[in-house]
């Protein structure tokens, strides 16, 4: 490993090259049910060093593997060679003028793209279910198609060029003349072979059939060889067989998408059968009609998410044969849905259905179809015995087969005892997914895993002829099965390819094609019982967009790989050594514990509770006694820490912001607040309203003396709309716990907010009034603690739904940025926040590139690294005369002013500025 980590030294930043065990754990892991651990990786943010890290592999005889976002399911983005991890330098987004193409690079996340499309009417045609986690690099490697685009709008039928470098670090523009013409004189050799294999292969005909015939439904099984079929130009030849080559070819470093048209209409049905076969005979017959996407449900699929809150009661009283369709139409205008609503219901006449087959407009009803369709999966996982592995296998069938194919397919599995398995897939295309529990753990299961996928070929292949690979690529798992579904002659033509473009078999080996029979069933990854919160978790990946700590230290899915790997340690008796230490800073230390991750998680794991945990058990004694007397003597604190603020403006006028936060580490910050003091409330009529102004905006004052205090604020805003604000007694020396809470001392923080709650019970006559607070995290956590005794608002869903109706406004002109701040984006009030800003300002402006901002409480004195890591983004989207911004959080507010250099404050501030009576905002 020295030798190797030397040679990429020499081209590459220290801290883009990953040795550290943990990390090379944790970072290696990928979705799939597969483990490798890397030697070495190297974090690539250029064409550059991407061709540094090829030299360096080359030279020291390594393999190399590309990774994007991990969310393949098949074992392609693993390797115990180098792992080149694509960085944020590839996350590239170029639009034509009339947003017909899109520049996109690897490193892009494929869901933003289309955000990005979206008001232009556009979007990428790939639609695969993981789009909100997966990079284009991964999307387009693995030739991702999903549950609307088919094979008309997948990566290889909407390519319109590509930046590809080749193993031997040769880079080719297929949209620059000049490239092609230099590529043509350096690589003829290949070029000409490229162009005799194509040739050779449109002129056997049999071959050539069978390569069309193959690829008349979904088939991500070996190499695209329709390229040499489809095109005679060695140039697209070679473009198109890198779409859905893993890697193993060369990297993708741009590609050029021609974009398709999203449609602003749709109407979708989720219609139930007698039986599985009625429903595949009726896909049949919606084929050919002006649907956009046919999504198939087996019973066993239905019941894994048939209790769920708001779904149809009918999905109870099913019978056990039934099955459903979840379709979905889409159009330009209004009338376009009717026609062709009005279309399905024609085709479908005569066809047995449980019950009347009704379309819904309402995107709200649309949005809990989808939730039955997308919830299956990870309900299978949520539910799966701990210690065990949810896999997810994805084939294709002809159509007219499906029905028989489908009924196969479950016989096989209640063959092999997968009792638990679900069906679902895309219909429209033949393709159907299917879900089983696996314990790899165990000999005899391994065994019993091996012949259910060998009968499974034999099934796919010898009856039906389909494809065992439909979308997720062939990756590791179905490597040993190429020729088996291809056959020997075209199998050896996808070895001669392999050959030319890679000869030393250096670009992730093993993946695609491999003559190891048995590799699928090696080097199986283990899911050992951790911890009770996250034992449920699948590895999938979805969570990482949201982290902020992701590509600082860890996300969540690598925090739970981790502690997955140190609990197997401590069972078996053998010590956390390095990576227990590591973890302590890069596991627990630089957590947010925001739980943004749980918003994406497909089983709703909030990683952040396994933090907390992880954090009160490692509190040693003083720690705990420190923490403790905080909670008894917390007026004390808040008198200790705001002295504390006043003597550091003291030092900073004297040596500046720069030398104190250099000398404290980060903690203090560029244009940190004065200190606060609590809030005065006068006698007033009113309607009576009990504020309690949180320790955050009592600790942490205004940014000048020229300011008011946010508790003086809120006060003002609440008696100018009539209500008469009741402070709790000794609110100065209350807190809610959440400080303590976020150290790990649940029950200690449970004591502070149950302090609290007994002074709001009697300033708020037990509930007679309402009750409101002014910091989110804050509201959240009470609004748990008191439930159902209590009602308790965050001010800004309390100036929305009460004080907006009493105030006149005159809007701020703008532009003024937003931050959604993590604790309510988790309790959805977020649309309430947008109405209310969009109430007081004419221009808003949204960063799109952040979700926590990484202050997390006191996170952003501690490890200031994350608070600006996590807003590494904003800086790009904020314009030059966006000088302001608000948000609901204190503490948020000050990473935000610290980071941007706009002034970040509550909401209050600006509400109360453009409700003032008489005067001009």
């Amino acid at each position: 490993m020295t030798k190797l980590t030397d040679s990429l030294k020499q081209s590459l930043p220290e801290n883009q090259i990953i040795t550290d065990e943990l990390r090379r754990l944790a970072y290696g892991t990928d979705a799939s049910f597969y483990r490798l651990t890397p030697e070495v990786i190297a974090v690539i943010e250029s064409e550059n060093e991407l061709r540094s890290v090829l030299t360096a592999a080359r030279q020291n005889q390594r393999p190399v593997t590309f990774r994007a976002a991990g969310t393949s399911l098949s074992g392609q983005a693993i390797t115990d060679g180098v792992l080149a991890l694509i960085g944020e330098g590839f996350a590239t987004y170029e639009l034509n003028a009339d947003a017909s193409k899109v520049k996109v690079g690897p490193g892009i996340v494929g869901g933003e793209v289309n955000r990005r499309l979206a008001p232009h009417g556009k979007k990428i045609g790939p639609d695969p279910a993981s789009i909100g986690a997966a990079k284009i690099g991964g999307i387009a490697a693995n030739n991702a198609s999903g549950m609307c685009c088919g094979t008309a709008q997948n990566s290889y039928r909407t390519l319109a060029g590509m930046r590809v470098m080749l193993a031997d670090g040769t880079l080719l523009d297929t949209e620059d003349h000049l490239s092609i013409d230099a590529f043509s004189k350096s690589h003829a050799v290949l070029l000409g072979e490229l162009e005799r294999l194509g040739r050779d292969t449109r002129d056997n005909a049999k071959l050539a059939e069978r390569i069309r015939h193959k690829f008349k439904i979904k088939n991500t099984t070996g190499y695209s060889l329709n390229a040499l079929v489809d095109y005679e130009d060695p140039i697209d030849i070679l473009s198109h067989l890198m779409i859905g080559s893993e890697g193993t070819l060369g990297f993708i470093s741009r590609i050029t998408y021609n974009t398709v048209v999203e449609d602003p209409y749709k109407a979708s049905a989720l219609v139930f059968f007698p039986d599985i076969r009625t429903a595949c005979e009726a896909v049949i017959r919606l084929k050919p009609q002006p649907v956009s996407a046919v999504e198939l449900l087996d019973r066993p699929a239905l019941h894994s998410v048939e209790n769920k809150p708001g779904l149809p009661a009918i999905m109870r009283e099913l019978g056990e044969e039934a099955a459903a369709l979840l379709i979905e139409v889409r159009a330009a205008t209004v009338d376009g849905i009717q026609e062709r609503i009005s279309a399905v219901h024609a085709a479908m006449a005569g066809v047995a259905t449980v019950e009347p087959m009704v379309f819904s407009t309402d995107p709200a009803t649309c949005e809990m179809y989808w939730k039955v369709r997308k919830g299956t999966f990870p309900a299978v996982g949520a539910m799966r015995r701990t210690g065990t592995t949810v896999l997810i296998e994805d084939v294709a069938f002809h159509i007219e087969n499906l029905a028989d194919a489908t009924l196969d397919l479950q016989a096989l599995l209640r063959h092999h005892g997968y009792h638990e398995a679900i069906i679902f897939g895309h219909a429209l295309e033949g393709n159907l997914h299917f879900v089983i529990t696996q314990d790899f753990g165990d000999a005899s299961e391994v065994d019993r895993y091996a012949r259910f996928m060998d009968e499974l070929a034999k099934l796919v292949v010898d009856k039906y002829d389909g494809s065992l690979k439909a979308e997720h690529g062939t990756g590791r798992n179905m490597a040993p099965f190429v020729e088996m579904e291809w056959g020997k002659e075209a199998a050896d033509l996808m070895r001669k390819i392999k050959r030319l473009f890679d000869p030393e078999n250096l670009l992730n080996p093993g993946v695609i094609l491999n003559d190891n029979p048995h590799a699928h069933l090696e080097n199986l990854k283990p899911m050992p019982a951790a911890e009770d919160i996250v034992d449920r978790c699948i590895e999938c990946g979805f969570c990482e967009p949201l982290c902020p700590s992701h590509r600082l230290t860890l996300s969540p899915r690598q925090r739970i790989t981790s502690v997955r790997e140190l609990s197997r340690r401590a069972a078996n008796g053998e010590p956390a050594g390095q990576v227990g230490e590591d973890y302590a800073y890069m596991g627990l230390d630089t957590c947010a514990g925001c739980g943004m991750c749980s918003t994406a998680c497909p089983v709703g794991i909030d990683t952040g509770d396994l933090t907390r945990r992880l954090r009160g058990r490692k509190l040693g004694d003083t720690a705990r006694a420190v923490n403790a007397w905080t909670g008894e003597h917390f007026g004390t604190l808040a008198n200790a820490s705001r002295l504390g603020l006043k003597v550091g403006h003291a030092v900073s006028g004297v040596l500046g912001d720069n030398f104190l936060s250099r000398i404290s580490g980060g903690a203090w910050k560029k244009d940190m607040p004065l200190a606060g003091k609590a809030p005065v409330v006068r006698q007033t009529q009113g309607d009576p309203v009990v504020y309690f102004p949180t320790c955050g905006g009592r600790i942490f004052g205004p940014s000048s003396a020229a300011e008011k205090q946010l508790g003086d604020v809120v006060v003002e805003l609440l008696v100018r709309a009539g209500y008469a604000p009741i402070l709790p007694d000794g609110f100065d020396q209350l807190c809610c716990g959440q400080m303590l809470a976020s150290k790990g001392m649940a029950e200690e923080a449970d004591g502070m907010s149950r302090q609290l709650e007994a002074a709001l019970l009697k300033a708020s006559e037990n509930g007679r009034y309402p009750i409101i607070m002014d910091a989110s995290s804050c509201t959240i956590r009470m609004q748990k603690h008191v439930a159902e005794r209590l009602k308790v608002y965050d001010f800004h869903e309390f100036a929305h739904d009460a004080l907006l109706p009493r105030l006149r406004l005159t809007p701020e002109a703008g532009p003024i940025a937003l931050h959604i701040n993590c604790s309510v984006r988790k309790n959805g009030s977020d649309a309430k926040l947008k109405k209310l800003l969009a109430a007081c300002a004419e221009q808003v402006i949204e960063p799109a590139g952040v979700t926590c901002c990484g202050f997390a409480g006191d996170r952003g004195f501690v490890v200031p690294e994350l608070n600006h890591h996590a807003l590494r983004k904003i800086h790009d989207e904020l314009p030059a005369n966006c000088a302001c911004g608000v948000s609901t959080n204190r503490t948020c507010e000050i990473g935000l002013t610290a980071e941007t250099g706009r002034t970040y404050q509550s909401i209050a501030y600006l509400l109360e500025k453009c409700s003032r009576p008489q005067e001009t905002c």
